[in-house]
């Protein structure tokens, strides 16, 4: 900095003042300080100056993710990096792979960098004292995608409930009946919101409820696609799927292709599919918006970074059915 300021001929108080973003230097000397900064190849050590700053922030957020591999993962990281840039800030993103030990070990790190919030999908059947002692430590902690019933903690999700509900109001109003549930784990809030989602369309429809076509916990496509051969096997096999997962879809999928099936048993996934559109035939989703999901996310938390100490907010997305073909196939 010492240098910067000998360059551009002003005092190391005026270069901080311009790295810092303040408006009480006028343009033309800004404009020197920004050249001797360009010259030199300056980069500001952003560790150094949390240690300086009073409020110690690092303009850093931590982002806990399923699995950044996921396509719906990825797309919600990048609206909340987008959001974060925006407002100067880093994005500091890891995947709990729904491991309550892998997902302690990354919040751990989170919270070694001195991230300054939080933004967490959290894994299901716990919830960790080390978020809830980050927000008594005052570190802002947003959930998205998943609800954790008993943290006072703002949130945002999709509305699950009315998506799948709708999913299957669809399919038995193309006839059908004997329309079966592929699912993910029962731990998982969003799992158990779209099983009661489908289990409400069936009773709105007046279709009865059947365990035996209700199929749950698949952690791979490969154990969907042996859940949806068993139930296509039964004496009596569903005309249609609801699969509450987009890489369940895919397991489905491979299924009804195996079998020869894809034309004449229906289709709704929840959650788009790449290239779901050139599929024969195309397959029908319920979309949710995991770039709205993620800014809004990120917005909730530098709200709370800004100050804001109101009471905690449930945002929720509405979700959109797109119809393609698949789940349009009548019931035979």
């Amino acid at each position: 900095m010492q240098d910067v300021a000998a360059l551009a001929q002003v005092s190391t108080k005026t270069v901080s003042r311009v790295v810092n973003g303040q408006n009480t230097v006028s343009p033309d000397i800004a404009r020197r300080v920004h050249d001797a900064i360009r010259m030199l190849d300056y980069h500001p050590n952003m560790a150094a100056i949390s240690l300086r700053r009073a409020d110690r922030k690092t303009s850093t957020i931590g982002l806990l993710l399923e699995d950044v591999a996921n396509p719906f993962s990825s797309a919600l990281h990048r609206a909340v990096e987008d959001t974060a840039i925006r407002h100067g800030m880093l994005v500091f993103a890891g995947s709990g792979d729904e491991d309550p030990d892998r997902e302690r070990e990354v919040l751990a790190a989170f919270v070694s960098h001195q991230v300054d919030g939080l933004i967490v999908v959290p894994a299901g059947g716990h919830w960790d004292r080390l978020f809830v002692e980050q927000q008594r430590q005052g570190t802002p902690v947003i959930l998205v995608d998943r609800l954790v019933e008993f943290l006072d903690a703002d949130s945002v999700t999709a509305d699950n409930r009315a998506g799948a509900l709708g999913a299957v109001r669809h399919l038995a109003a193309r006839g059908h009946r004997r329309i079966a549930f592929l699912g993910d784990a029962r731990s998982i809030w969003t799992a158990r919101e779209r099983q009661a989602g489908y289990a409400e369309g069936l009773l709105a429809e007046g279709i009865p409820y059947d365990a035996g076509l209700v199929r749950q916990d698949f952690p791979t496509i490969e154990l969907a696609e042996g859940a949806a051969i068993d139930l296509l096997a039964l004496a009596d096999p569903p005309t249609a799927f609801f699969t509450a997962q987009n890489l369940i879809t895919v397991g489905a999928i491979r299924a009804l292709r195996q079998r020869g099936l894809q034309h004449r048993v229906a289709l709704v996934g929840f959650d788009d599919l790449m290239l779901a559109e050139i599929l024969d035939p195309p397959i029908s989703v319920v979309a949710q918006d995991p770039r709205a999901l993620g800014r809004t996310a990120a917005e909730l938390l530098l709200a709370r970074l800004a100050g804001n100490r109101g009471p905690s907010k449930h945002v929720v997305v509405p979700t959109r059915l797109v119809m393609r073909g698949s789940g349009e196939i009548p019931a035979p």
